[in-house]
């Protein structure tokens, strides 16, 4: 009897990996998070293509759905009711997604109404956590900001509650 010796393939440990097209602003401020998301889904054995769309053709194919990813910049005021109401109210123009949820739109109006901010804040991060459980509208980060000035302006007041509130100038005036 003779034996024959075979060599052997060793099976792959690697995971198939699922191929999307990451839809973006052709934008160097809107490509830059889309390559931190392709990043971010190649933890996750997803393989991203980012496609850059003009952005005279972005906003309708947003509309059309006509995307399988869409990286988005969302711009809003220091204040939650800015971005919860037009981006998550059942309803919404700028909800594209077409997020729905009764009791979460509930705490939004209940968060807009309390005059409390330490209860103000508890309601806030209820509804950030409902929206990431719900996978609303996933965020990737939050840009950081911060104003900077000449000590020769007066009169400026800057709210507590962030950098793009208050900016009235009625008030303010050069001090040469």
């Amino acid at each position: 009897m003779r034996f024959v010796a075979r060599q052997c393939q060793p099976k792959s440990n690697r995971q198939p990996h699922l191929a999307v097209k990451i839809s973006t602003r052709d934008l160097p401020f809107f490509r830059e998070p889309a390559v931190i998301l392709n990043d971010q889904l190649k933890q996750m054995y997803i393989d991203g293509e980012i496609e850059p769309i003009d952005t005279t053709s972005w906003f309708p194919k947003i509309m059309r759905k006509d995307y399988s990813v869409g990286m988005n910049l969302t711009g809003s005021l220091d204040d939650p009711d800015q971005n919860f109401f037009e981006n998550f109210f059942c309803g919404a123009l700028a909800n594209i997604d077409g997020y729905c949820n009764p009791s979460v739109e509930k705490l939004m109006i209940a968060q807009s109404m309390e005059a409390n901010q330490d209860r103000r804040k508890t309601l806030v991060w209820e509804i950030e956590r409902l929206l990431a459980e719900d996978v609303a509208r996933p965020m990737i980060f939050y840009a950081p900001a911060a104003n900077c000035w000449s000590p020769k302006l007066k009169g400026l007041t800057i709210p507590i509650n962030g950098i793009y509130n208050s900016w009235r100038m009625e008030d303010a005036w050069l001090d040469r």
